[in-house]
């Protein structure tokens, strides 16, 4: 249903380090780097990164957040441990979300620009 999607940010070279770091584990990287945007994803880009003078405001009450798919929990755990690292805010550990299923593993991070992004696995 969703081809991609795009977001602002305010110094593009912070956010290369944090997505290249976070994503890596997910088997996910930068397919496409200039000198404003960065393109990222598995065989093709589904989340391009622009920078802005004016991103749009994050707001943590919002409900707004991008979920990546890890294909193990240990994926989710390396994710977690280098967002956190390259200067994302936890916000949420890796383990199990009983609310989301009996096999919904996930871990929740903030990024540098306070948008809210998730890894999260399915397999037991």
């Amino acid at each position: 249903m969703i081809d991609h999607i795009s977001i602002g940010v305010s110094d593009i070279a912070r956010t290369r380090r944090f997505y290249d770091a976070a994503l890596t584990p997910l088997g996910y990287k930068c397919l496409s780097a200039g000198e404003s945007s960065l393109g990222y994803g598995a065989d093709g880009v589904v989340l391009w990164i622009s920078a802005t003078d004016h991103p749009v405001p994050a707001d943590e009450r919002s409900g707004l957040h991008i979920c990546f798919t890890a294909a193990d929990r240990r994926g989710v755990d390396a994710f977690h441990a280098a967002a956190v690292k390259k200067g994302g805010r936890d916000n949420g550990k890796p383990g199990i979300r009983k609310d989301y299923g009996d096999s919904y593993y996930a871990a929740f991070v903030v990024d540098p620009d306070g948008y809210r992004i998730e890894a999260y696995c399915g397999k037991a």
